[in-house]
């Protein structure tokens, strides 16, 4: 999992959060910022940040977090430079100045990519006729978390794991256990 972590100060405390690439939010992928508390996730109380700022999104494309600008006025200030459009990446150290409140990246954590796909298994060509018959009115797959390893529906794949909220997108399909049957 990929994580990166904010510190500000406000009203006189430090105050830290830390956003995940998999973070279950109000718009999913992206961590919203703001004083807003119905469209954001991170809310802040700075009176000079706007209701809805910025959102902050793990880009895998590109292996970093990024930084967007959600306004047309007030933009952000990402390491000295006026973002008004568009997107700049993120990594630690940056600073973002949001209104007159300066949010600080203090750390990214970055995992290996190598495990966040599961392997792809090749199967006998025997197997594979027996697979092309249809199965019994009894048998369903599911999704398995390749976080918790829990198996969720087919209709989550839009939602996330049920238990832990990983993206399903590149979850194994497996076989689901009936019970009473």
């Amino acid at each position: 999992m990929h994580e990166l972590t904010l510190e500000w100060q406000e009203s006189g405390r430090i105050k830290r959060e830390t956003i995940r690439d998999r973070q279950i939010s109000k718009y999913p992928g992206t961590v919203r910022i703001g004083r807003d508390p119905v469209r954001c996730d991170v809310v802040l109380s700075d009176p000079t940040v706007s209701g809805l700022h910025v959102e902050i999104f793990f880009n895998p494309a590109t292996g970093t977090f990024a930084i967007r600008n959600l306004r047309d006025t007030n933009p952000p200030l990402v390491d000295g430079r006026s973002l008004s459009y568009g997107e700049a990446s993120l990594s630690q150290g940056s600073s973002i100045y949001l209104g007159q409140l300066e949010l600080k990246v203090i750390a990214v954590s970055l995992a290996p990519s190598n495990n966040s796909i599961p392997p792809t298994i090749l199967m006998p060509p025997q197997v594979q006729v027996a697979l092309q018959q249809p199965a019994p009115a009894s048998v369903s797959y599911g999704l398995q978390c390749p976080t918790c390893q829990r198996i969720s529906p087919y209709d989550r794949i839009d939602f996330g794991c049920l238990w832990c909220g990983t993206s399903l997108a590149a979850a194994a399909s497996v076989l689901m256990k009936h019970h009473g049957n």
